[in-house]
Formats: C-alpha cells, structure tokens, sequence
C-alpha cells in the first residue's frame, strides 16, 4: 500500500467543482481510496459563515458567560450560538463544548473551524459527510472516497486524523469469529478502516499553511471479511458519554 498526496490544489471556493480538481490533478485508478480534508468540501458547499450570521439566544450567552468564567478568556456568545445550531446533544459546558454533529460525530465545538478561512469567520463541517463523499465519488475514476477531519482524542495529547464520511466501502471490516496466532477466536475486534486511512492520510495531508487537502491510498485490500458502517457508537452502548452526562448532571 502507498499513499500520495495530490499536488497543487488550489484554493477551493463555494461551487467549486471539487471532484474535477481533483481529478485533473492525479491519474486515479478504480481501486484508489481518496482521502479529502473535510475544510475543502465544506468551502465547496459553501459553509462559511461570518459570526453576525448566529445572532446570539439566551443560551448561547449564557453558555459564552460560563466559559469566560471558567476559563478567564472572552468568549463570543455569537460562536456558541453557531455551535449549538450545528449540534444536536451537547454533552460538555465546561471548559469547553463538547457536542454531537447531526451525523454522529462527536468534538470540540461541533467542529467549526476559525482557521483557513480568508473573508469569513467560520467554516462549518459539511451536512452530510457520507453524502458529500459519494457526490465526489460519483465525479472521480476512484471508486472510494472518505472525507476526513482532524480532532483529538480522550486520555491522550495531541490530534489525528478521522472520518467523517465514506463511500464505495464499509467503515469497518470485521475479524469476529476469525482466529489469533495461538487459534483463539476473536470475539470483539472490530476495525475502523476509514479511521485509520484518514490518520494515515493526515500524515501526508499535514496542518497549518503547507496543508495539501487531498491525499490518494493506492493498492489497499480491504481482505475476506465483512464489513459494517456503525462508525459511531449508539447512546445506550456508549459508556463514556453516559459517564459525561453524569459528571454534567452531578455538577449543575
């Protein structure tokens, strides 16, 4: 397997036509997983905003006092506001907010970026990520597309790469019921592929202004196993975010 970004991409506006960048850029092959940085379908779609487009409620001022209380910096009520339209649980307050997306996806500030974004304020995440994909997929020789982003992760420093959104491919290939070294069955090892081809992606896409927003996964074999989209936990299985909403509750 290799990977290799796409060179020259140049700056994506709203209606761009991302797929035919892309592909007068690189020769894809059938096979090929395209992985594209969500900052550049969100420009595509057309998802930036400037702040004075999310008038603040009164939640949302309340929630900007609280965490300039906790955290001694200012924090624009404008940006909360943004945040919570973009969001449909918000499972932390404090000292920052900590949200679920309308597709699942669950990080800081319902992942609305303030970086990369010349004349606007805000770049929100696309609507729908998967669909995005698949609109790209159906424009490119490649037959798999992931829509990648970067956040961080519990109990460990720094950011990876994740997905977002998929197409052509399941998100998980599934090793139940198949055999370790010693013949011992595996029982619940599930693997999140486009998880671990965006990280590997974001290698080679990088951060910052020498960014490259599409990077291409050539010769990767997904093997004999089934595969699964349940990329993102149910509630009722998800112990973390039950303990969250405890610790939340317990505090107010």
């Amino acid at each position: 397997m290799e990977l290799f970004a796409v060179p020259d991409v140049p700056e994506v506006r709203p209606g761009d036509d991302l797929a035919a960048t892309i592909r007068d850029r690189v020769e894809l092959r059938e096979e090929d997983v395209v992985c594209v940085a969500s900052t550049v379908v969100s420009k595509a779609e057309g998802r930036l905003f400037d702040l004075e487009d999310f008038p603040a409620g009164p939640r949302a001022r309340e929630i900007a006092a609280d965490l300039e209380e906790s955290t001694g910096e200012e924090k624009d009520p404008r940006f909360a506001q943004a945040v919570l339209e973009e969001s449909v649980d918000l499972l932390m307050e404090s000292p920052f907010l900590l949200t679920e997306t309308r597709f699942g996806h669950v990080g800081v500030n319902a992942g609305i970026d303030r970086s990369n974004v010349a004349g606007s304020d805000l770049l929100l995440l696309p609507k729908r990520p998967s669909e995005s994909a698949e609109r790209l997929r159906a424009g490119l020789p490649a037959e798999r597309v992931i829509v990648t982003d970067t956040c961080g992760r519990p109990f460990r420093h720094g950011q990876r790469g994740v997905a977002l959104g998929w197409a052509g491919m399941k998100a998980s290939r599934d090793w139940r019921g198949e055999t370790d070294r010693d013949g011992r069955e595996l029982g619940v090892t599930v693997e999140s592929v486009v998880d671990e081809l965006a990280a590997a992606a974001n290698l080679l896409a990088g951060e910052g202004d020498g960014g490259t927003p599409v990077v291409v996964v050539r010769d990767f074999e997904w093997g004999d196993h089934d595969g699964s989209d349940n990329l993102y936990r149910e509630i009722e299985g998800d112990f973390v975010r039950q303990a969250v909403r405890a610790w939340e509750h317990d505090d107010a």
